[in-house]
Order: structure tokens, then sequence, then C-alpha cells
């Protein structure tokens, strides 16, 4: 990966936003610019390259050799670091920068005052390069294969949604993931009316819908994925759920079939959107579309009704409506696609619909 022109990027944006230097501490912002990975990272970037600086700890002194950035601080805290940068106006990004972490900052600089930014990296890191998206095609490769082999297996009655998540993460290290790219939701019956429900000790019975959202990680880089699953016959399935199962699919069917290049964010969300409305669970829906992945599992764009931002090559995204009953259940189908030239690439394509059984 070309970090350096990564720094560049993020060089030629300081001027208008009245900085001479940003200080990048947010984990993700700094593996971006410099592809160190490490738990305590900062960089520094100056209006020449000449000034760029990564700060961490000797912990990573045999990391730091394989990087592109020359100038490396192993010694001094970022506080003494900053404060040996004089008067020039130092920039931070108020996303990521906490009060107390500002306060130290400007302690440091004898009460010089910092610039405050806001989301100068995240724009950068909305569109990704050719490696970024072979990173994150072979984690949605890997998720996909996970869950199409889970899918034609069927689910087990009687085991727990613990155990089920516990044998989705090991698959995708058996598949060749670094790891997993956030922890696995398994939400069974009525568990899943919960979006974000997580796990539960709670077997698995006949008739279960299971939202299963899940993703291998390569190299840093996400996969992001969603499928409602049934346990044993559908015809046991109540017939509510079968009927939100398929509003789903079409929804999320419409979703993928607005996505167009250099497209609108909103467009995307407002055609999954609208299916759901008029199949009359439209309250339901509680939740945007779908939203950017890449090193983090949600950044930017976030795909909502109200959002201003388009679909640039490069953009990888993902587009998952749900349906969501109280006491009852639910329903969420995700896919993660990337915008390429002149395409739509679908990463994430396997069967959405209930297989009867």
């Amino acid at each position: 990966m070309d970090h350096a022109a990564r720094r560049d990027r993020l060089r030629a944006t300081l001027t208008a936003a009245g900085c001479e230097l940003l200080l990048v501490t947010a984990a993700n912002d700094v593996r971006y610019l410099t592809g160190f990975s490490g738990s305590n990272g900062a960089v520094l970037i100056g209006e020449e390259a000449a000034r760029d600086l990564l700060v961490t700890d000797a912990r990573y002194r045999e990391r730091i050799g394989t990087l592109d950035i020359a100038g490396v601080e192993l010694d001094r805290r970022l506080e003494a670091v900053v404060a040996g940068l004089g008067r020039a106006p130092l920039g931070v990004d108020v996303e990521h920068v906490t009060l107390a972490a500002a306060q130290r900052l400007e302690a440091a600089r004898d009460g010089e005052a910092l610039v405050r930014t806001s989301g100068l990296v995240a724009a950068l890191r909305a569109t990704k390069d050719a490696a970024e998206i072979a990173r994150i095609a072979r984690a949605c490769a890997i998720t996909t294969d996970v869950l199409g082999a889970l899918a034609a297996r069927g689910l087990t009655p009687g085991v727990s949604e613990r155990a089920l998540a516990r044998d989705v993460e090991r698959a995708f290290l058996d598949r060749g993931a670094d790891g997993v790219a956030f922890p696995t939701i398994v939400a069974s019956g009525p568990n899943g009316a919960s979006p974000h429900h997580g796990v539960s000790d709670r077997p698995l019975a006949p008739g279960d819908l299971v939202t299963i959202d899940c993703g291998a990680e390569v190299d840093g880089y996400r996969a992001d994925m969603t499928r409602t699953l049934h346990v044993g016959p559908v015809a046991l399935v109540a017939g509510q759920l079968v009927e939100v199962h398929r509003v789903v699919e079409a929804a999320n069917a419409a979703g993928r079939a607005a996505a167009s290049v250099g497209g609108d964010v909103a467009v995307v969300d407002r055609a999954a959107r609208q299916v759901v409305e008029d199949a009359g669970y439209g309250e339901a829906f509680v939740h945007p579309t779908g939203h950017g992945i890449g090193l983090d599992v949600h950044e930017a764009p976030l795909v909502t009704q109200r959002s201003t931002a388009s679909l640039p090559v490069g953009t990888t995204f993902t587009v998952e409506p749900g349906i969501y009953l109280p006491g009852i259940g639910g329903v969420r189908i995700e896919d993660s696609l990337v915008i390429l030239e002149g395409a739509v690439d679908v990463m994430t394509d396997l069967e959405r619909g209930l297989i009867p059984a």
C-alpha cells in the first residue's frame, strides 16, 4: 500500500483546514496513513513531507522498520513532542481527541489553542484503493463461504446462540482470516427483534428464524454480512415472519439495484426503505440502510435518507434493510458492495431467501 501517497493527499487539505500540522490519533487513521498497527501510536502530518512523524514507544522498535515513514519518535511522550513544535498551528480531529487530551496538548504548548478539525482522514478513507478493495473482497469471500456452508448444512436445534457464534468465528480463522471484524451476532426467535442482540445461551428451536450478522477480517480490513436462516422445516416458521423475510429480501434487492457508479447514497436508502414502508413495516425498520466498511466496520458513508454523499469508484459499503417485531422476531439481510469502474459488485453474493427444508 502506498501510505506516502495517502499522507500527501491529506497534506493537501491542511491549509484549507487552517493548520500547518495535523495530529492524527485514531488507531485506524494512523494505520491508514503509515501502516502502523500498534496499540499506541499517533502521527504528525506536516505541510512538507519532511515534517511527518510517527510517535509510538519502544515496544514497537522492530515493527517500525517495515514502515515507509522516515520520521519516528520512540523516546518521548506525545505531549513532549507537541511541546517542541513551537507555535505552528496544530490541528486535531475533534471526533477522536478527548477534552482531557486536548487540554494536556494545549498545556504542553503553553496554552496555544489547537485547531479543531473533523473528518479529514475519514473523507480520504471513504474511497478505497485497489489494495484495500482486495483485502475487503477476501474478507467478504471468507465470510460468504462460511455462511454458505452453514446454510447448506442447516441450523441444528438445541445449539445455543453462543455456540453457533463461536463456530462461525472459528471457521473464519480456519479459512485464513486474520480475525473477526466484530463480535458475531446470532439472534434467534424473539431475540431477532433486537438489531444488535449479540448472543445468549438460548438454544435454537424448530421454527425459529436466526439472524447471523458476522464478518471476517483480513490484514485489518473487514467484511460485514447478514443472513437470516431458519431452523427445521420452513413450514414451522410463523407466517408473518415468512412474509417479513420476503419483504426484507425484496428491500435488499432494491437497495442493491439502486446503487450506481457516482450515484447518490440517499437513493440507496430510499429504494430499500420504500419497499419496507409499502409493505406496512416502515416503523419496524429502525436503522440506516447501510454504512461504509474498511479498517472500521462502520465508517463513511452512512447510507441514510439524509445523506448528501455520493458513490465514487472505490466506495465500499453495506446494504442491510431489516424489520424488527418486539416479542415476535426479526429479519435482516445484509450485503457488502464495492463501486468499481463502470460496475457495482456485490462481494457477499449468497442466497437470500428461505430455502425449504
